[in-house]
């Protein structure tokens, strides 16, 4: 996972990583809101999800402590991070920001 997650950060579009775990019940409420998010950016933004319990990782690498948490990346530089599960209009308005 490792190496293809280098490859989709390094994108010039932004890259919206969303850290998440099956067991996290914020983390399920925040799955629809990214597909809203998706919806309204189309082909301006990336969304992944990486699941924290297979990809310790990547979790250890951007030091995650709590799920979820978003990090936004454009050209491998990582320019946000927000934990917890946050509505449409707080996601949308940092993508603006960056894009």
């Amino acid at each position: 996972m490792k190496g293809s997650f280098n490859r989709i950060i390094a994108s010039e579009t932004l890259v919206l990583v969303d850290f998440f775990a099956e067991w996290c019940g914020p983390c399920k409420t925040l799955a629809p809101i990214l597909k809203e998010v998706k919806e309204e950016f189309g082909e301006t933004v990336k969304i992944i999800k990486v699941d924290i319990d297979k990809n310790q990782f990547l979790a250890n690498k951007y030091q995650i402590r709590g799920v979820p948490t978003m990090l936004l990346f454009k050209e491998g530089k990582h320019l946000w991070q927000k934990s917890g599960a946050l509505p449409k209009h707080e996601i949308s308005r940092v993508i603006k920001k960056y894009s």
